[in-house]
Parts: structure tokens; sequence; C-alpha cells
């Protein structure tokens, strides 16, 4: 799947959204990078939302002064699944910023925390989406540090490549790595773990589809009380490929890496990069199908091309 990115907001006008990946070594560089961009922002008016895992909360606590522009968020509340994060971004942004003043965030995405290649390939992609989700949000920028301790120039360079600026020597530089308006390169989806289940459905065939995906995702060990959360999630998808795909589409679920995965295949096209990752509006008509699978499964993946059609898999965990 290509999908079309841009650097300018809906008026034409170049973003001023600044993104900055901050790769630091050791807690000595994650505080020297961090309390520098904390610093710049307070001693220019502006607020800071602060989104990282507990134990570098713990480290900027111990040197930061009772600050009330500088708020805390609590990174759990968005779950694991990146598909979630740009709307508690957004959200964070609604209950911490003040109106019209500048806004600096520091986000670290738990990448070390990865529980697979997928997941690992969507937090990236969330990453990319972050220039475009905020483009239009001149007082708004974020740092993201991102440990590079383990010396891996190939995931770095990854990483990098989400970004448009890189944060060095206190300074926010431009990337020439960064991939900017062209297309986004999805990594290529695997196919279906053997054994898998196959089903074709049409409209009448939702009680089918539900009846199925509930069935394997218990022989293969998801847990009761995520069944039906499951149930909603498939049927959202189902109704989209009837709707919107075709009348038609091919359900296939398999178990793989302790990860009941339930794919969704249909000739239809989704052009909105942004699907499923904005909260409707409680008065919108339709569009929450992908915003409802976001969040009551672990991941969601799409991919989508006017040429090849729309694959949407949904991954629960399975205790191991």
């Amino acid at each position: 799947m290509s999908i079309s990115a841009t650097s300018k907001t809906s008026t034409g006008q170049e973003s001023t959204f600044q993104h900055a990946l901050y790769p630091y070594r050791g807690d000595a560089q994650f505080l020297a990078g961090t309390l520098g961009f904390i610093r710049e922002a307070l001693t220019a008016g502006e607020a800071i939302i602060i989104a990282v895992p507990s134990d570098k909360a713990s480290l900027l606590r111990d040197e930061l002064p009772d600050e009330p522009a500088v708020r805390f968020v609590e990174t759990s509340t968005a779950g694991a699944n990146p598909g979630r994060h740009i709307a508690a971004w957004t959200a964070w942004m609604s209950q911490h910023g003040e109106e019209g003043r500048p806004v600096r965030g520091i986000g670290e995405t738990a990448w070390r925390q990865a529980r697979n290649a997928a997941h690992l390939s969507e937090l990236r992609y969330n990453e990319w989406l972050l220039n475009r989700a905020f483009a239009s949000s001149p007082a708004w920028s974020m740092l993201c540090p991102y440990d590079a301790g383990d010396e891996d120039p190939a995931a770095l360079r990854s990483v990098a490549r989400c970004h448009p600026l890189i944060h060095q020597d206190g300074q926010s530089l431009p990337n020439d790595g960064y991939l900017g308006a062209d297309d986004y390169a999805f990594d290529a989806l695997p196919d279906a773990c053997d054994p898998y289940q196959e089903l074709v459905y049409t409209s009448g065939d939702l009680s089918a589809v539900r009846s199925k995906v509930s069935q394997c995702a218990s022989d293969a060990g998801v847990r009761e009380d995520q069944l039906p959360k499951l149930a909603v999630a498939v049927t959202e998808i189902a109704t989209n490929s009837i709707r919107h795909g075709g009348g038609q589409g091919t359900l296939r679920t398999w178990a793989q890496d302790a990860t009941f995965l339930c794919e969704f295949r249909d000739s239809g096209f989704i052009s909105d990069t942004m699907v499923g990752r904005v909260r409707p509006a409680a008065d919108q008509i339709g569009g929450r199908g992908l915003w409802l699978a976001h969040q009551l499964c672990d991941l969601v993946e799409i991919r989508s091309t006017p040429d090849q059609g729309t694959t949407v898999r949904l991954h629960m965990d399975i205790p191991r």
C-alpha cells in the first residue's frame, strides 16, 4: 500500500508542526536533551506535555521544580495499540494546553517493548502519521527521545525517516532522511500462517462471521472477556466490506506467535490515511468501524490500494 504524504496544510501552506527525533544513549543524555527542550519552552512561556515511560518520568520529576506549565500524562491510558496514540495526543493537548498558547510535547515511544514485527511496523507508521495529524497546528511541537544505545543503525534510520527534524546538541535540524512528501513504504504483510480458517461472506452473513471468529479465537486461547470485544470489531469490519468493498469479502483466521489474527479482504479502497485514528464527532454519521476496531483490538493493520483493494488485520493477544 502506498499513501501519499504532504508537508503542507489543507490551505496549501507549509506545515509549522515541529517533529524532531532525539537519539540518545543513557540517562545523562536523555536528561540533557529533554531538560534543555523543557527550559526553552518555559523561557518562551510555552506549556509542556510529557508522555514518557515511568522510569524516564521519574528522572525528569527529580530534576524539575514544581512548575504548573509542565504536565505529565499517563501513557498507559492510550494502550499499546499505536492506532490510539494520535487521539491520545489530541486529548492531552485539549486537556492541558491553553488556547492560543504554544505547546511542546515530549513523547517517547516504547520501541523496545514492541511485541512483534507487525507492532513495530505500526509504531513507525504512527510516528510518520503524526506529521499529517498535526500539520495544521502551528503552536505545537514534539520531541521524540529514542534510545539508540543498542547500536543498531538500521533501526535508527527506519525511525528517523518518520521525523522531519533531528535534535542534536540542543538544536533541531532538518533531517535529510525524512520521507517527506514521498509515498510511505509499508512493510509487506506476511502470508497467513497455516493452518488457517477461511470464510467468504456477503450480505446476511454477519452472524456466521461472528460465530466463526468467536469459535476460532476461543480455540486459539483468547481470553473469554476479550471475545465480545472481538465480536464487535469483526462485525464492524465485515460490514464495511459489504457496504464499501464490493458487497462481499474474505475472512481468514489463524494463530501465530501468541496472537490471534482475523484478516478481512475486499475490493474496496480506503483513501483517508487518518481513518480510525481520529475520534468521530458525536453527531457524525458512519465512519466508526475502524475507530472501534482500534479501541477494541490489540493491533490493527490496514493496507489499501485502488488496484489491489483493502486488507484489514485485527490482532488479539493470547496469554502465554
